[in-house]
């Protein structure tokens, strides 16, 4: 979706639809529209970070799965 031109394969969003209803298909394309303008709007007028967050991360809760596995499978 955030390649240009913006396609997003059927195979795709039939696996989705087996992890997402309807309204929460909705959520999510609107989030990543969202998040993709943002950085195009950043990129274009060249804004950098603000270093707010310097040296901060967003530790995993526990119990995560692994950053391979797919949608829907539990570790």
């Amino acid at each position: 979706m955030t390649s240009t031109p913006a396609t997003v394969g059927e195979e795709l969003f039939q696996r989705l639809r087996g992890f997402l209803d309807e309204p929460e298909m909705v959520e999510l394309t609107t989030a990543i529209a969202h998040e993709n303008l943002r950085s195009r709007f950043n990129r274009a007028f060249d804004v950098q970070a603000a270093d707010f967050s310097e040296g901060a991360f967003c530790p995993l809760p526990e119990g995560s799965a692994p950053a391979d596995s797919s949608p829907g499978q539990e570790a």
